[in-house]
């Protein structure tokens, strides 16, 4: 789920020449005889919509009923047109050398972004995507196909049912970006859930994941604890204004039993085109402000957003 509005540039060779508004162009706004449609379709969670990206001739936004959830540019997979994708990219790029392949588990597909990001990066990589809504992938693999030379494996299932049957020490990385209705699922947020995750990380491996929530920062307090409890390293990054708890919005969580790499990933996030914060250590402990671990037995779901989340401005 992201915020819609000004996405800014993204990353990857187009990225100077990203549109300067974010907002999808729909059809009928008078490019003339050359002008693509927006194609829809009902899916298992509501109506999913193909926008085209008036900037990228095959450039495509994703929403599900009128929730923005990824972008994909089929010319150039390693653009990232939203801040939490970005920050999620880095994530990838920092987690091993450049252009080593990794074994990627994907928590939620949407329009497999990070997927095709990852396949462009690091060739060679094996990639599993887990997506419960088995005619959103379809929709995507319609309209937005994968590269065939691309090693990703999509499985309709259930996100914590799916990394159930991932073997011990299997990925490199897990990257969780689960959201139904626009609220991360309860099951999705507790430590068990991230137990599992942990079983399925290599020793070196690494967790990120895509929160979401605004003021008072309940559940985001609930999630850095929640996370602490399972892995000794965080980091979180997220908008200035969302710390500050003054707008709803993406924060995106990293994890690992080992060190992180702090320094370089709060310099990228703070030279992106909107630039983030990312807290770690005791500031980090600080934040949490004494939350509650979250258990299955006291899970909810992330809280819903807003209505004007979704408004252009």
């Amino acid at each position: 789920m992201a915020r819609r509005g000004t996405p800014g540039r993204g990353k990857g060779k187009g990225a100077d020449s990203a549109k300067a508004k974010g907002r999808p162009e729909r059809p009928g706004s008078g490019r003339g005889r050359g002008e693509r449609e927006a194609v829809s379709r009902s899916v298992g969670g509501g109506v999913a919509e193909l926008l085209p990206d008036r900037e990228r001739p095959r450039g495509w936004t994703l929403l599900i009923d009128n929730a923005p959830q990824s972008h994909v540019d089929l010319d150039d997979p390693t653009y990232l047109s939203f801040a939490y994708q970005r920050r999620l990219g880095h994530i990838i790029d920092l987690a091993a050398p450049p252009l080593q392949p990794l074994h990627v588990l994907h928590l939620g597909g949407g329009a497999f972004t990070l997927a095709r990001y990852t396949a462009a990066t690091r060739p060679r990589s094996t990639q599993q995507i887990v997506e419960l809504d088995a005619p959103l992938v379809q929709f995507v693999r319609d309209h937005l196909p994968l590269d065939p030379q691309a090693r990703v494996r999509v499985r309709a299932a259930d996100a914590r049912e799916g990394l159930g049957r991932f073997p011990d020490g299997w990925a490199d990385l897990v990257i969780a970006d689960v959201f139904s209705g626009a609220r991360t699922p309860a099951h999705l947020t507790s430590a068990e859930f991230l137990g599992e995750v942990r079983r399925v990380l290599k020793p070196e491996g690494r967790y990120a994941a895509n929160l979401a929530d605004g003021p008072p920062l309940a559940h985001l307090r609930g999630q850095v604890a929640t996370a602490a409890a399972v892995f000794p390293e965080l980091a979180l990054a997220a908008d200035p204004v969302v710390w500050r708890g003054r707008r709803f919005g993406n924060a995106v969580l990293l994890a690992s039993a080992l060190p992180l790499p702090v320094a370089e990933f709060t310099r990228r996030v703070a030279s992106d085109p909107h630039p983030g914060r990312v807290e770690h250590g005791r500031a980090l402990t600080d934040f949490t402000g004494g939350a509650a671990v979250v258990t299955d037995a006291a899970a909810k779901p992330s809280p819903a957003p807003p209505p004007s989340v979704f408004e252009n401005p």
